[in-house]
């Protein structure tokens, strides 16, 4: 697999982007932008690598990153437009971005709460959004996101909502040439958070929301919700709302709001 064309990257995504970076191998994207952004990394810095050693999801779990096989970056984000407490939304954005790629590349994906990305007639998980926010005088969002280009290796397990993992390859993607994926992946993402910042971190407000409603595959399943904690949540997932919270009916008749949790697709009763 060729590496990846950092010239062609910056010529045609710098601007709209500040900087950007490709480099062979690190352990993490997100935490070498959480690194720069406290040494004070400008607003829409990216950096990309061509394998994570150390790379993570959401709750620290392990995102396999092996060499050349998928792309894996990381964006810092400082959205002054934006209150802090609004920055939870911008992993939904993110979401929608990878699903912006998937059209464009011809692959069936839908969106599973709050951001996997699934693929593929058995809806395999082929990406993954990690945004993780700092907090201090400049603020900011380093938002990482986790692409499987070609086939996942077979010892991969599944994840705790027993998602198993695939790729774009597998799901029928017309190319897996990483720099145009991140090329198409990229112009995606800035356009969907531009319109973010413009309505300072409302999805409804940016004229997101429509959009992640319709490609959000859990709306209307039986669910079950593992929250942070330990507890578990069974019932209907009934919306999304503004700030990218899931609304679920539980099964003895009161509705709930989850802000955080890990969802299960279960079958209807």
């Amino acid at each position: 697999m060729a590496e990846m064309d950092a010239a062609r990257l910056r010529a045609e995504l710098v601007p709209p982007f500040h900087a950007l970076d490709v480099v062979r191998s690190t352990g993490s994207t997100n935490a070498d932008l959480r690194r720069l952004a406290g040494a004070g990394g400008a607003d829409r810095t990216v950096l990309i690598a061509e394998e994570q050693t150390a790379g993570v999801g959401r709750r620290a779990r392990k995102w396999s990153s092996p060499a050349g096989a998928g792309v894996y970056l990381s964006v810092l984000l400082r959205p002054r437009e934006v209150p802090f407490a609004e920055y939870g939304s911008l992993a939904i954005v993110a979401g929608l971005a990878v699903t912006d790629l998937t059209g464009e590349l011809g692959v069936d994906a839908v969106l599973k709460w709050p951001n996997d990305v699934l693929a593929g007639a058995d809806r395999g998980k082929c990406a993954g959004v990690l945004a993780e926010a700092i907090a201090g005088d400049e603020g900011g969002v380093v938002l990482g996101i986790g692409l499987n280009v070609l086939p996942v290796d077979g010892g991969v397990p599944p994840n705790p909502a027993g998602l198993v993992p695939t790729s774009l390859a597998e799901a029928g993607a017309r190319t897996t040439e990483r720099t145009e994926i991140a090329l198409i992946l990229l112009s995606a993402l800035v356009e969907r958070e531009s319109r973010w910042r413009a309505g300072g971190g409302d999805l409804a407000r940016a004229g997101l929301l429509d959009d992640y409603r319709e490609r959000c595959d859990t709306l209307g399943r039986r669910v079950r919700v593992l929250l942070p904690g330990g507890d578990e949540l069974t019932g209907t997932a009934r919306d999304v709302d503004s700030t990218g919270r899931l609304t679920v009916l539980a099964e003895e008749g009161r509705t709930h709001t989850v802000f955080a949790g890990d969802v299960v697709h279960l079958r209807p009763a």
